[in-house]
C-alpha cells in the first residue's frame, strides 16, 4: 500500500491520525512477514534539492520527532519493530558516504538530534539506523559518543543499532562504538581478526550479540 509521503503526513499536525495509519501499516507488514521496518526517515530539511526530502517530515525538529513517534507507536502496536533513520545529520544525498557534516554540539543537539531524542523517549523504537556520513570527521557508525554516550546513556535507548547498507567504516570499530549489526552482511572474519589482535574484547562482542538476541525475542 502506498502511504502519504512524510512531508504530507507532517502537514496534518495530527499525531493521532498518523498513529492510526501506521497501525494499519504494521498489520500489512505482518501479513508480508516483515519483522522490522526500516522507517521512519526523519532527517531535517535543509535544502529544497535534497533527493529524499519527500521521505522526511520537516525542517523543524519538534514536528519531526512528534510525527516519527506517532509512526513508531502505530507500527509497533501490532508487534513489528520500527527503525528511525538516519542517525544523524544525513543532510544530503549526493556523496553521502563521505560528505562530512560539520556542526557544533549545540546545533547538533538542538536541531539534528532533537527529533531522534523525542522518538526514543516518546515511542521506544526497537532499532535505530545510523547514517553513512561522517560528522565532524568521524563516520556516525564509528562514533561512540553518538551511538552509546548520547543514544544509550543519556536518552536510555535499549534497542538495537544497525548501520545503513554497505557503510565504509571498519566493522570492529562500528561494533566498539555501539553498532550491533553491520548491514547488509558484515565482515565476521574481520571481527575475529580484530579480536585476536586485541582490538576488540569478547565483552564488546557479547554485548552486541545480546542486543541482537533481545531484538529477536521482542519481535518473534
Amino acid at each position: 500500500t502506498s502511504l502519504p509521503i512524510g512531508t504530507l503526513m507532517a502537514c496534518t499536525w495530527d499525531p493521532a491520525l498518523i498513529e492510526r495509519l501506521h497501525r494499519l501499516e504494521g498489520q500489512e507488514l505482518l501479513l508480508n512477514r516483515v519483522d522490522c521496518w526500516l522507517s521512519p526517515g526523519m532527517n531535517i530539511h535543509r535544502h529544497p534539492l535534497c533527493g529524499r526530502n519527500f521521505e522526511y517530515f520537516s525542517e523543524d525538529p519538534l514536528l519531526t520527532g512528534m510525527m516519527a513517534a506517532a509512526v513508531v507507536r502505530g507500527v509497533q502496536s501490532v508487534g513489528v519493530g520500527a527503525t528511525p533513520k538516519h542517525f544523524a545529520a544525513n543532510n544530503q544525498e549526493h556523496r553521502r558516504h563521505d560528505a562530512d557534516s560539520r556542526v557544533s554540539e549545540r546545533a547538533l543537539r538542538e536541531v539534528y538530534l532533537k527529533g531522534f531524542e523525542i522518538v526514543v523517549k516518546a515511542a521506544h523504537p526497537a532499532a535505530i539506523m545510523t547514517s553513512y556520513n561522517p560528522i565532524n570527521g568521524r563516520h556516525s557508525a564509528n562514533a561512540y559518543d553518538l551511538t552509546t554516550t548520547i543514544l544509550r546513556d543519556e536518552w536510555g535507548f535499549d534497542g538495537l543499532v544497525t548501520t545503513d547498507w554497505w557503510t565504509f567504516g571498519e566493522h570492529y570499530r562500528e561494533t566498539k562504538a555501539g553498532n550491533d549489526i553491520k548491514m547488509a552482511a558484515g565482515y565476521p572474519e574481520r571481527i575475529k581478526e580484530a579480536y585476536e589482535k586485541g582490538l576488540i574484547t569478547e565483552a564488546e562482542i557479547r554485548l552486541s550479540a545480546r542486543r541482537i538476541l533481545n531484538m529477536i525475542l521482542k519481535i518473534d
